[in-house]
């Protein structure tokens, strides 16, 4: 049997995952990161990205995660995030007219606080889009 702990993710509007994880796979700040049970703890940033569970059965399940923070101790991780979806749950729609909105903010440029908030918002409609796509290619 694998070695097992408790994942929880949390979001503004919900408690998205909860339940026992092998292995959780998702980017920090400074690159993708894996997390195993007994693992060192720490905290770090978390970026827009395809969240990877593999959970107690061994079945992966993947979903959206908007920026957030990980803490990560001996048998626990708690990742809070701004946003959390499941590729089901995921307007492919919506999220390609925000990736086109943002990408012709960055074209036009402008204030520093607006192309910061573009390359975000573009980030993140990229990844709902990838994380859609990959939902449907496991189905």
């Amino acid at each position: 049997m694998a070695n097992l702990f408790s994942l929880e993710v949390h979001t503004p509007k919900r408690l998205f995952y909860s339940g026992q994880a092998e292995v959780v796979i998702l980017t920090l700040v400074d690159g993708e990161a894996a997390v195993y049970a007994n693992h060192v703890p720490f905290t770090a940033p978390v970026v827009p990205c395809l969240l990877k569970i593999k959970d107690k059965d061994g079945n992966w399940k993947i979903a959206f995660s908007a920026e957030g923070i990980l803490e990560v101790k001996k048998r626990k991780a708690i990742l809070l995030s701004d946003a959390a979806e499941w590729p089901e749950e995921i307007d492919y729609d919506r999220a390609k007219t925000a990736k086109g909105k943002a990408e012709e903010t960055l074209l036009q440029g402008g204030m520093k606080f607006e192309t910061d908030k573009a390359d975000a918002s573009l980030r993140r409609a990229k990844m709902r889009m990838k994380v859609y796509k990959e939902g449907k290619n496991k189905t």
